[in-house]
């Protein structure tokens, strides 16, 4: 809906494969780092911190690979960063029952601290290895995107159609076939579009060919794919679900409650640290403010209006995908617009609060129902 009211207002500007090609970069760490606060929020806890985690653990990877290591050690420096952070928050949490709130509001200053003293104040550490800088800034080659996109496609449908095969043999409740077809034709579509959108020139030079998909995007797109495959598929996915509906009855039902929650804290602040080194890629340095700001609330934003709950037990990885689009859109909508900038927030707010009040109302009715 919101992009056809910028297509409306911007025809121009706003479909353009360039514009396509910057949003989807824009949206990669909000989309990453809302995937991040998922498994947290699906126990009902809360994790302020996820935003600077993502900046101190992007700041040792810049001071790592500006010494002279490989770019394969800071990656994994970064990402250890935030399991060590993680880790850390989750004791606390789950071994002293301090709130998650008190703890990662603690986190969320401190860390900037640490930050601040392994960049410097007012200064900023370059990320110039080529490899690094092209994560947000170079993009696949035209062939290896249609592969990639035609590769996903087929694997979605195999999928698709062996759970339906397996649901049918085991006389399980299953989707009729026709809709199971519509299905994996929209997902192929959508695929095959966005490559052919993205692997078109979108050079202003008419002689010079700028296309391919960003790196940006099979990356997240592997993310949300081994994430849903985690919290869909696995005995661990359905512990989490089972902690965050009812601890009590999970308890009892012999799940490691305190195993569960010390476990998203940790898969929280590793997958911040990715999305530290996205925004690390695509600005070419780090600051010591770096995932300050409206970083984390534009992550957890994105979490709660792709639909899941604040109140624990409810939430799919596909949620933060959906509302980082959606946070990525409305900032590139009224940018293009040149509207100012309180103008952004009051969209971005007004979203969010929709989105809260919907979740509520429909847990309220559950509650009612006895659902």
């Amino acid at each position: 809906m919101l992009g056809i009211v910028f297509f409306i207002l911007q025809p121009d500007v706003f479909l353009s494969v360039a514009n396509i090609a910057n949003l989807l970069v824009q949206a990669g760490s909000i989309c990453v780092l809302g995937m991040a606060l998922v498994p947290v929020l699906l126990l009902g806890d809360i994790d302020l911190s996820a935003g600077v985690a993502g900046g101190a653990a992007a700041g040792v990877m810049a001071i790592l690979v500006n010494k002279g290591l490989a770019w394969p050690i800071g990656i994994l420096g970064a990402v250890g960063t935030g399991v060590l952070i993680g880790l850390c928050i989750g004791l606390l949490v789950a071994r002293l029952g301090i709130p998650s709130f008190v703890v990662t509001l603690a986190f969320f200053i401190g860390l900037q601290g640490v930050t601040l003293r392994l960049i410097g104040e007012g200064g900023t550490v370059p990320v110039r290895n080529e490899t690094l800088v092209g994560i947000a800034n170079s993009a696949l080659p035209v062939t290896a995107g249609w592969i990639v996109a035609i590769v996903v496609a087929l694997l979605f449908a195999g999928l698709t159609f062996n759970r339906y095969r397996q649901q049918v043999a085991k006389n399980l409740q299953h989707p009729p076939l026709a809709l199971v077809i519509m299905r994996i034709v929209g997902v192929a579509i959508i695929l095959l579009g966005i490559a052919a959108i993205l692997n078109s020139n979108r050079s202003r030079v008419p002689n010079f060919f700028v296309g391919g998909i960003p790196y940006t995007v099979p990356i997240v797109g592997l993310l949300l794919v081994v994430w849903t495959f985690v919290f869909s598929r696995t005995r661990y996915g359905r512990h989490v679900y089972a902690v965050g509906g009812n601890r009590e009855a999970a308890r009892r039902a012999g799940i490691r409650i305190t195993g569960i929650r010390i476990s998203v804290f940790v898969i929280a602040s590793s997958m911040a640290a990715i999305a530290g080194i996205l925004d690390a890629s695509r600005l070419n340095s780090v600051t010591p403010d770096a995932g300050g700001g409206n970083t984390l609330l534009y992550a957890v934003g994105a979490a709660v209006i792709g639909g899941t709950s604040l109140f624990g037990g409810r939430g799919k990885m596909r949620d933060a995908i959906i509302g980082g689009l959606v946070i990525a859109v409305i900032n590139n909508g009224l940018s293009l617009m040149n509207l100012s900038s309180y103008i952004n927030f009051w969209v971005t707010g007004l979203v969010l609060l929709l989105a809260a009040a919907v979740d509520a109302i429909s847990r309220r009715r559950r509650n009612a129902s006895g659902i």
